[in-house]
């Protein structure tokens, strides 16, 4: 290989991970770029130039707040798409991360937001016509609307609060959030965000949300948990008025396959031991859906449910050794 060729494929690999960074964030200052691709600044304004070039609306502001954003253009950027074929892409994303395919949610969200940066105007609008006439059945997940979803991500994405209705307790009320990730389970979507009227980290359900909007006011990302540990501990095990762990003499894999993730948290002891976290209304179901697991297992939180155990065995064996008197025949 020569070293002609070589740089210019160093060259290509540059620019699109530079097309990357644009479609991750609103707005990169020349330094920010520069420092994530280890270039110069000057070398970044030769590549944003080669990104315009093949039709890449990448435009530039100068100030406080300003920096590289790529928009939307008057026609679709080359994305090897055609009008119809990126209608039929957005369309199909929009079912998928509304949760119509199973297993796709995460992925179509993903690939969602990045084609709507791009996405002219008078293209959003035929997607809406159309996605609004198309509907579906089945999938195991809850049903959102995936113009919700779509708005969150957008906040997510350029960093600007968002404020939506949300049910607590006999009430319905206004919530205004730093959106950080929207998170799916098995079962539904949730959005990890900074509540700022508690001053804390909160997990919302995205299909409870109503009247969701995008506001202006921008924020910078304060340091978060891990999003989805966060929330598969919240819903697992947080939401409930008791909470249990136990030491369970298998695998973390063979347990993970037994129980939803959304029912327990299973943490790897070593190849053949795992913690099991989860919460339940009462200590003695989540103590019975362990023992329906067929494993030995050991309480190590809390202390109460280890006397409980006593008790239910006790119960189990008294039930046992007891024996019923044989139904009297009838005499002939």
């Amino acid at each position: 290989m020569d070293v002609a060729s070589g740089d210019e494929r160093g060259t290509t690999e540059r620019v699109l991970t530079l097309l990357g960074l644009l479609q991750q964030r609103r707005v990169w200052t020349g330094s920010e770029l520069a420092d994530r691709l280890g270039v110069t600044p000057r070398t970044v304004r030769r590549d944003v130039e080669r990104l315009r070039t093949l039709g890449y609306p990448v435009h530039a502001s100068q100030g406080v707040g300003g920096g590289y954003q790529l928009g939307p253009g008057h026609d679709l950027p080359p994305l090897l798409l055609d009008d119809e074929e990126a209608i039929a892409t957005a369309v199909s994303l929009l079912a998928g991360a509304g949760g119509a395919v199973a297993g796709a949610g995460d992925a179509a969200l993903r690939a969602l937001a990045k084609l709507d940066q791009v996405l002219p105007t008078r293209l959003r609008h035929k997607v809406g016509a159309l996605s609004g006439s198309v509907e579906f059945f089945g999938g195991g997940r809850t049903p959102v609307d995936p113009e919700v979803l779509m708005t969150l991500a957008r906040a997510s994405r350029d960093e600007v609060e968002a404020g939506f209705d949300y049910p607590s307790g006999s009430e319905v009320r206004r919530r205004r959030v730093e959106p950080y990730r929207l998170v799916a389970s098995d079962r539904r979507w949730y959005l990890l965000a900074y509540d700022l009227d508690r001053d804390d980290w909160r997990n919302f359900r995205v299909d409870r949300m109503t009247d969701v909007s995008a506001r202006s006011w921008s924020f910078r990302p304060r340091e978060a948990p891990d999003a989805a540990t966060y929330v598969q501990e919240s819903v697992a095990s947080r939401v409930y008025p008791h909470q249990a762990r136990f030491l369970v003499h298998a695998s973390a894999d063979t347990v993970r396959a037994q129980i939803p993730a959304s029912a327990a948290v299973v943490r790897r002891r070593g190849s053949e031991l795992c913690e099991v976290l989860s919460g339940a209304a009462s200590l003695d179901f989540v103590l019975m859906h362990v023992l329906l697991l067929g494993h030995d297992f050991e309480v190590l939180d809390p202390p109460e449910l280890r006397r409980r155990c006593h008790v239910l065995a006790e119960k189990l064996l008294s039930a046992g050794a007891t024996t019923s008197p044989a139904p009297a025949t009838e005499k002939s």
